[in-house]
């Protein structure tokens, strides 16, 4: 029978629940519960629950489903074969996987990733000290990654991306382009440097990043960190020797590889060592290399299947020192939009030069005739090599001073727009496919378009901020951002198989949005610390069941 009770402690009265029962015929208690002090029962007879001392709420949904791929994909345990350190404290691989989870989510410098790590329910998975996750610390780890142990580990991930996840490989795309730095210009670096900035950031210093990507969900891999004036070709053909063995040691898995690249990594070199793997290419290639076949009248033009209004004209060419397959696409809406393009710099060149003109009339002071005639020149070539062939400048003497005239060929504009605009050169050395087929290929280079767009953009996956001043630490930055590419588009795909095909934002706010709350209680309330998460949807409640990311109570608190 259950009978309350009450003690005294150091002058205090407490109430407790007790139970006894007889046990060989003694009476023995089998069960006691603390009930509080007098209020406190009062408070819960009365339906009071008692108030807590503390609330913390962190993110929950989105790191551990990241977690969840991250433990499939073995990170942890793959880096740490790689790059072992003594067993003391967190290893490599785990700092590096919680740098890969800052890096998707909300990425900051290193600096300020415990700050970051305070916010998220991950102290379930990961016991640090505030110390451990000063940059100094993360850098100290960093240091076991050289350039070479990057390219192990990165090609052992591949190969367990490819074993575990049955990722689709027969179409790979690459592609190179560059993000600013902000490094001090006097900072010594061969990777950053001032030259072509993509981001129009011409004032920084940039790093280049090449990546092979496949058409399964942008899944890098493979990826090369170069200097960030280097032409996209030159890096193309440094990096095609390790980049063709890197996907012909996963042929394994797939019976054939197409590698997809555009004009910009055209270079005989680097065709020679695509053509010496037994894999099939689609590339394109620049006017000047056909210049007959965009003469071909567009009535011999063929209307694609499945392709819409687009048209093409099929035939075949000595390209690189082989005989290809080559196709020539006609796309009206091109034709249009490069037409509007060409006219707007060919309108600014003529607001130019017309200034150009009447500066020269109202100038107080006569120009040499030299320095006229380069800063002409100077401004024609601003506008583009086509626009050039068009507008026919002279600067001629008079008593006055250099006078500027100019004349637009109507005839050369006319003749280049029936001849390129709306125009994509193709060629392929899979001669049995269908046209149609070899378009469609080629049109796959938006994956790795899409993978550089989702690194440059501010919410997430993004490359910056990149403080880095040694080439180390660059290559181990740009490693991790590739990685973080990799876990992000796995989780993106697992749940498109399972039946939640959304984009990589919408998926990761869903789950983020999912929150872990910690309600702590006064220790004399009797009342344990609680943990539960956030109202969820029902899609939000989908996707933690797709991943298998368990209830924060299935996990000890620490």
């Amino acid at each position: 029978m259950a009978t309350i009770t009450k003690r005294k402690v150091k002058g205090h009265v407490y109430y407790y629940l007790v139970e006894g029962k007889r046990v060989n015929g003694k009476s023995r208690l089998v069960k006691q519960q603390y009930l509080g002090r007098a209020e406190q029962v009062v408070a819960r007879l009365e339906g009071q629950p008692p108030e807590p001392t503390r609330v913390r709420v962190a993110e929950y949904g989105a790191s551990q489903a990241l977690l969840v791929v991250a433990r499939r994909l073995q990170l942890v345990e793959l880096i740490d074969r790689v790059a072992p350190k003594r067993d003391q404290g967190r290893s490599v691989g785990a700092y590096l996987l919680l740098a890969v989870l800052n890096r998707i989510l909300a990425p900051c410098s290193k600096a300020k990733l415990g700050e970051w790590f305070r916010r998220t329910a991950l102290y379930h998975d990961f016991p640090v000290r505030d110390a451990d996750l000063r940059s100094q610390r993360f850098w100290d780890h960093m240091a076991y990654l050289t350039a070479d142990r990057i390219q192990e580990a990165e090609q052992a991930l591949s190969q367990r991306m490819v074993a575990e996840f049955g990722v689709n490989l027969s179409t790979v795309v690459y592609d190179a382009t560059n993000f600013y730095t902000w490094m001090n210009p006097q900072t010594p670096s061969a990777l950053a440097q001032r030259g072509h900035q993509k981001q129009q950031r011409a004032d920084l210093r940039a790093v280049g990043l090449a990546v092979l990507v496949t058409t399964d969900f942008n899944i890098p891999l493979f990826h090369a960190v170069f200097p960030g004036n280097r032409h996209d070709s030159a890096q193309f053909a440094q990096v095609t020797e390790t980049l063709v063995a890197r996907y012909q040691a996963l042929r394994t898995h797939c019976g054939s590889v197409t590698l997809v690249y555009d004009k910009g990594n055209n270079s005989p070199a680097t065709q020679a060592a695509v053509d010496a793997r037994p894999s099939g290419c689609v590339g394109s290639l620049t006017a000047p290399q056909v210049p007959d076949l965009l003469a071909v009248p567009i009535d011999q033009y063929e209307v694609v299947p499945d392709c819409g209004d687009l048209q093409a004209y099929r035939t075949t060419r000595t390209v690189f020192g082989a005989e290809r397959t080559v196709v020539v696409t006609y796309n009206e809406a091109l034709y249009w939009d490069q037409w509007q393009g060409e006219f707007a710099h060919l309108r600014k060149l003529h607001e130019q030069l017309r200034a150009r003109q009447k500066s020269l009339v109202t100038a107080r002071r006569r120009s040499p005739m030299a320095k006229v005639e380069q800063r002409v020149a100077e401004t024609v070539a601003t506008a583009g090599p086509s626009v050039c062939d068009w507008v026919h400048t002279t600067v001629t003497e008079a008593p006055e001073g250099p006078r500027l005239h100019f004349t637009l060929d109507h005839n050369a504009c006319v003749r280049w727009g029936e001849t390129h605009w709306g125009k994509t050169i193709l060629f392929t050395d899979h001669a049995e496919w269908s046209t149609a087929q070899i378009i469609a290929t080629y049109r796959d280079a938006w994956h790795v378009e899409d993978t550089f767009r989702d690194m440059k953009q501010p919410s997430w996956l993004h490359w910056q901020p990149q403080y880095h001043w040694t080439d180390d630490k660059i290559r181990v930055h740009a490693f991790l951002c590739v990685l973080a590419v990799t876990v992000a588009h796995l989780l993106r795909r697992e749940a498109a198989q399972k039946g939640i095909d959304l984009s990589l934002p919408q998926l990761l706010q869903d789950l983020t949005e999912v929150q872990e709350v910690l309600l702590a209680y006064p220790g004399t309330s009797g009342t344990r610390d609680r943990l539960t998460l956030t109202t969820r949807t029902r899609r939000q409640q989908k996707l933690l069941d797709v991943f298998g990311v368990p209830a924060p109570m299935d996990k000890p608190v620490i």
